[in-house]
């Protein structure tokens, strides 16, 4: 496994992330201290593509209850990557 490989952790596949394929942009689970230049290396690298821009949100993992003990999620950030107009990423647009 190459370093890109641990940068792009998964992709996020909601409602929200299909809609914004519309206009080139794919939503990933990445690294949570992987920063925008690792992000666009990794996802050109590993899909071959071009990444016009990189937009990252650290997400706070949220508190959760059993029985009488809480707890809380993971915190961890998503990668919002815009390309090339005309450019996609097969891998994900086959799963749908």
């Amino acid at each position: 496994m190459s370093e890109f490989e641990n940068i792009v952790i998964k992709p996020i596949v909601t409602e929200k992330s299909t809609m914004l394929r519309m206009d080139s942009t794919y939503v990933f689970k990445v690294l949570g201290n992987a920063t925008k230049i690792d992000i666009r290396r990794a996802v050109e690298k590993l899909f071959k593509v071009n990444v016009v821009d990189v937009n990252t949100v650290s997400v706070k993992g949220k508190s959760r209850r059993a029985g009488r003990s809480m707890g809380k999620a993971s915190d961890w950030k998503k990668a919002y990557i815009k390309l090339k107009a005309g450019q996609k990423i097969d891998l994900i647009e086959g799963n749908m």
